[in-house]
């Protein structure tokens, strides 16, 4: 199983970017599907996740500014970042969590991370 991401690179304050990812590979049913991301010196941080079924979440930094839209039956996570801010910075990762296709629970897939950088 592998999740590609790509879309990052750097843009100006205020400006936009879009992330996708698609995985591919014995992925069982996908669940959930969203972004974290990882600034210098921080823990790893939700951003924003497709929880199936019309439902989101997003963090409260990202709230207005950044849409997720999963495709579960595509396999593919998208992140459209809006009116970004330095503080956007980090190297994000897409995650799906899918169905354990060995029985109860879920199986946690990462993207390989794609840089963002905002510049001021």
């Amino acid at each position: 199983v592998q999740l590609q991401a790509s879309g990052g690179g750097l843009v100006q304050t205020g400006g936009s970017l879009s992330l996708s990812c698609a995985g591919s590979g014995s992925i069982f049913r996908v669940l959930i599907m969203g972004w974290y991301r990882q600034a210098p010196g921080r823990q790893r941080e939700l951003v924003a996740l497709d929880n199936g079924g019309g439902g989101t979440t997003y963090a409260d930094s990202v709230k207005g500014r950044f849409t997720v839209s999963g495709d579960n039956r595509k396999n593919t996570v998208h992140l459209q970042m809006n009116s970004l801010k330095p503080e956007d910075t980090a190297v994000y990762y897409c995650k799906f969590i899918a169905q354990n296709p060995m029985g109860r629970g879920t199986v946690d897939y990462w993207g390989q991370g794609t840089q963002v950088t905002v510049s001021s």
